[in-house]
Parts: structure tokens; C-alpha cells; sequence
């Protein structure tokens, strides 16, 4: 077998095989069993009561949102005003500047969200003060908070009727100090041995071999970039994100990292079945995310090593694929399955240039966030895959006459509107502000946004807002976007596709687990069998197929087709 195939197979294997362990870890911490890091409790106990918080009290799903929401309000208006000041706190040996006002509320609101999408560079945007304690802070907190929305949604269903689904805050510190943390020291200390610069020292002024002067920023890096990987984050500590050789120096270091990637979004959903004690069901949901992500990988592993067909009718060599926007070090099969891996979640960072890319990889890359369900994000990515299942549940209902129940609760009028709402918010905020933005570059004057014209140049305006709303933060990277419009109009996308959802699906869970418990019978429809898994995978691409196809026939296939 090639290398590179041997390489991505190696990690991909891996992941799934240490998925399955820290999926079962992760609900013995939310469930409150023993585990192998009890030692850190007191710690924790110490941050509850200094907090005056009680981990005990239990919330029901109304009083459950309202601490997920005041807590994220609060860390907003942090980032924002550490942002706004950032040219004279300390930590700044670079002397970079406060960001501007509009750039400020996008950044402040992007990590917020779990996105990390950048409208500046990362070396000169930001100095160490806020790499730290606004970037890398809000990559634990957020990446947190949908871990501890996915813990309540469990416990909403581990019993069979409940008025509460656990206390917020706890959720959200054991995430951290129990999930979090740990596996960000790992990584941190491999990232570091791998030459990942762990330092708060200034540039660097080098004489080349030519003799040429050279100027390299540094940086706390590798503390950064593990929380940014396991988090489902993905923003660059460098403005290369991690194609940057300080950020990712090796092809061990990329193994690492890609794995960091997808590592918690697929132990959280065992960790739904080892919670819950639907082990079956969470085997299927995984089978059907598993299946989908090897079929978008290999659409674009073979569309990258390929190479570009304009180039080979040119009798122009691509031995080792398209390489152009690729790091010799990392190779073109292990960037394409990088740039799925971090598509399929709401990671977002990046190896290679997703703009370099060829078309129908860019095609199945904004599918991904378009659908929003393989894997997707720490907790969220669940948390979208079940607003699908009660469609399906829905519907499947309907198809057999009978009402329509998941795991002992009966569908009725309310979670179908719910559940219709969030499926249809998603193309809406991508489409909607897409189309804005078209009329605005074709009808106003001074709007220098696109480095391309034609099919590229849309792709570019549509893979923007698309990762706005999955909360991904990649970027093709064609896109003019440090601007105002820009700046604003996706922080609106982000805002709405990050805590509607949410509140939409742990509302979802709390309704539910409110509901009386019906014990099955033959005539109820199993959600844990192959049958419904292809029902529910079905529905998912019909309703991506009719939101976003047309979009993708004008931009990255009529590309393809254009080759």
C-alpha cells in the first residue's frame, strides 16, 4: 500500500479505537462513577464553593439554558473588552494593537461559538495576553459547553421520566478538568517534543544560508494548539493555521493533531450509549457518521491525489496529486483527510489552503457543514444528529400509521416543530446572507472582496457563511473579509447558529424526559436497526440535497465541470 494511504488508514483506525474507550470514561465522569482522575476533585470543589455554586442542585432544561447563556454573555463582553485593549496589557513583546471595533466583536464572538473563524492574522492580530486568556480560555469554555448541553441532553434520557436534566455547571467543570484538560497536557507535551514552540519570548531575528535577514514569530504555541484540536476549535495560533511549520513541524505531529480532531466528537457518541445504556443505538448512530465521513474522504482523497486534469493535459507531472497549496511535509492524501476531518467537525483549522483544493473537494468539505452531523462538534454534533432522528422518527410514524416515539417518549406536535425549526434554520442563515452578499458585490460600488472571479469566486462567498453557521471557522481563503460587512454580518450567522440550536435541542431533551415512559411494544418502531439508520441518513441528504444543491451546482461542480 502507498504510504500515504497507509498513513491516514493508521489514524483513521486509531481514532475509532480510542474513541470507544474515552467515550466510556467520559460518562462515567458526567454519571459521577469512579474514575482514574478523582484526585481532582477537591480542586473542584474549591472553584464550586468559591463560586457559590451547588453541583447537586438540580436544573430543570429552562433553568439549564439560562446558566449556559448568562455564562457565555459573560465571556463574551470579556473577550470583547480584552480584544479592544489588547495594544496596552501586558504580554506583548511584539507590540501588536487593539483590534478594531468590528473585528473585536467578530473574534470576541467567534470563539465564543466554537468556531474560531479569523478575519485577522494570528501572529500580528493578537498579542500573548490574548492568546491566552481569551483565545485559549474560550476554547476550553465553549468546547465545554456543548460537551455539558450533550451531558444534560443524556441525562434527560438515562431516566425514564425526569423534570430535571442535571446541574449546568457542573457539567461544564467536570468537562474541563476531567476531559479537557488531561488530554490537552497529553497532546501539549508530544506537540512540544515534536518542536511545537512553547514560549512568551518575542520574534526572532535569523541570518538565512543566502544571507538573507529573517524575522519568526513564536509564541505559547503548543499549549494553544492541543486545546484548539481537541476542542473542536481550530484557530491558528499563526495566521498558516496548522500548515505553519511551528504549528505543526512534523508528519507525526500532524497524526497527532488530525486525531486530537475527531477524538471527542466520536467518544461522545458512545458516551451517549454507555450513559444512557442504549449502547445499540449509539453503535448505529456511529455507523451511520462513520459511513457518511468514509464516503466524503474518499471522494476527496482520489480528487487530490488525482491532481488537476488542466495540468495533466498540459503534460505537467503530478506524481504525488495536486500539490499546489500543500506542505511537502504533510503530503496531499493526509491534507485532504485533514481538510474532511476538520469539516466533518466544527474544527476549522487547516494544513493546507482549502482554496487550492480542487472543486468536488471543496464540494464535499462545505456538504459536511452543510449537513452539520458527521461527528460535528464536542456535544453539538450529537445534538444536530438528533434533530434528524425525531424527523425520521416522525416520518417513519406516519409511514406505519402509529405515533411516533424515541426511547419511550411520544413525538408529538411541539418537538416536530422544534426539530423542523432547526433543520431549516441552518440552510437559511447559510443561503439568505450568501445571496445578500452577491447582490451587494454585483450592485454597489467598492466592494473588493474576491481574489476570483466566476464559479471560485462563489464558492468562496458560500463556503464563508457556511462555516459561519456550522460554527467551523475554516476558510477558503480567497475572501477579502476583514472588513466591516464581513465582520458583522458573519457574527450574526454565528450567534444564530450556535445558540438556537442548542437551545432548540436541550429544550428537545427536557420536554421529553418530562414525558411519560411507555414500555415498547411490537407494534413500536426500534431507532437501533439498520433500517432506520438508512432512514435517517436518507432524510438527511435529501433535505442537504434540497437546500444546497443548487448552490453547489453553481459553484464547485460547475467548476469540476469546467476543468
Amino acid at each position: 500500500m502507498n504510504t500515504e494511504f497507509l498513513g491516514i488508514a493508521t489514524q483513521f483506525v486509531l481514532t475509532v479505537a480510542l474513541s470507544y474507550p474515552l467515550g466510556k470514561y467520559i460518562a462515567k465522569v458526567y454519571k459521577g462513577e469512579k474514575t482514574i482522575l478523582d484526585f481532582l476533585k477537591p480542586a473542584e470543589t474549591i472553584m464550586f464553593k468559591l463560586s457559590g455554586i451547588n453541583p447537586e442542585l438540580e436544573m430543570n432544561w429552562k433553568r439549564f439554558l439560562k446558566a449556559l447563556l448568562i455564562l457565555n454573555l459573560f465571556w463574551f463582553i470579556w473577550g470583547f473588552a480584552l480584544l479592544m485593549t489588547q495594544g496596552i496589557l501586558p504580554l506583548n513583546p511584539d507590540g501588536n494593537i487593539s483590534q478594531s471595533l468590528d473585528l473585536a466583536f467578530n473574534t470576541s464572538i467567534s470563539f465564543l461559538v466554537n468556531c474560531n473563524l479569523q478575519h485577522y492574522s494570528g501572529e500580528s492580530g493578537l498579542t500573548y495576553f490574548t492568546q491566552l486568556f481569551v483565545v485559549m480560555l474560550f476554547q476550553f469554555v465553549t468546547a465545554a459547553t456543548g460537551m455539558a448541553a450533550l451531558a444534560g441532553f443524556m441525562k434527560a434520557f438515562g431516566e425514564k421520566t425526569s423534570k430535571t436534566i442535571g446541574n449546568f455547571y457542573k457539567y461544564f467543570i467536570l468537562s474541563i478538568t476531567r476531559i479537557l484538560l488531561p488530554l490537552s497536557l497529553l497532546v501539549g507535551i508530544i506537540l512540544i517534543i515534536q518542536g511545537v514552540p512553547m514560549t512568551f519570548e518575542g520574534k526572532i531575528h535569523i541570518s538565512t544560508l543566502e544571507g538573507s535577514h529573517q524575522v519568526i514569530s513564536q509564541g505559547p504555541t503548543a499549549a494553544i494548539v492541543a486545546i484548539k484540536q481537541l476542542g473542536t476549535n481550530g484557530g491558528g495560533f499563526f495566521g498558516a493555521n496548522s500548515s505553519h511549520p511551528l504549528e505543526n513541524p512534523t508528519y507525526i505531529s500532524n497524526f497527532v493533531e488530525n486525531i486530537s480532531i475527531l477524538l471527542i466528537p466520536m467518544a461522545m457518541v458512545f458516551a451517549f450509549g454507555f450513559f444512557t445504556g442504549k449502547k445499540k443505538l449509539a453503535f448505529t448512530i456511529f455507523s451511520v457518521m462513520l459511513s457518511a465521513f468514509i464516503i466524503v474522504t474518499s471522494i476527496s482523497v482520489y480528487q487530490e491525489y488525482s491532481g488537476n486534469p488542466k495540468l495533466e493535459s498540459m503534460s505537467i507531472s503530478q506524481s504525488h496529486g495536486a500539490m499546489e497549496g500543500k506542505e511537502v511535509r504533510i503530503g496531499t492524501v493526509a491534507t485532504a483527510y485533514w481538510g474532511i476531518s476538520t469539516t466533518a467537525t466544527s474544527n476549522g483549522s487547516v494544513n493546507g489552503m482549502h482554496d487550492s483544493m480542487m472543486p468536488l473537494s471543496n464540494m464535499v468539505q462545505m456538504l459536511n457543514m452543510q449537513v452539520n452531523t458527521w461527528f460535528g462538534g464536542v456535544g453539538v454534533g450529537f445534538l444536530n444528529y438528533f434533530t434528524f432522528i425525531i424527523i425520521a422518527v416522525f416520518i417513519s410514524g406516519l409511514m406505519v400509521g402509529r405515533t411516533p416515539e424515541f426511547l419511550g417518549k411520544k413525538i408529538e406536535a411541539k418537538e416536530i416543530k422544534i426539530a423542523s425549526f432547526i433543520a431549516l434554520l441552518h440552510p437559511f442563515i447559510i443561503l439568505a446572507p450568501t445571496a445578500i452578499a452577491l447582490y451587494l458585490l454585483l450592485n454597489t460600488s467598492g466592494n473588493n472582496w474576491l481574489g476570483n472571479e466566476g464559479y471560485h469566486g462563489f464558492s468562496e462567498i458560500l463556503y464563508e457563511f457556511t462555516s459561519s453557521a456550522a460554527n467551523n471557522g475554516s476558510g477558503m481563503e480567497g475572501l477579502n473579509d476583514n472588513n466591516t460587512f464581513w465582520n458583522i454580518s458573519t457574527a450574526i450567522i454565528l450567534v444564530a447558529g450556535r445558540y438556537i440550536p442548542i437551545i432548540g435541542q436541550v429544550a428537545l431533551g427536557g420536554l421529553l424526559a418530562e414525558k411519560q415512559y411507555t414500555s415498547d411494544s411490537k407494534g413500536t418502531l426500534k431507532t437501533d436497526t439498520a433500517t432506520f439508520a438508512t432512514l435517517t441518513f436518507v432524510i438527511i441528504m435529501i433535505i442537504a440535497a434540497l437546500a444546497f444543491f443548487p448552490a453547489q451546482v453553481l459553484s464547485t461542480i460547475a467548476e469540476h465541470l469546467s476543468l
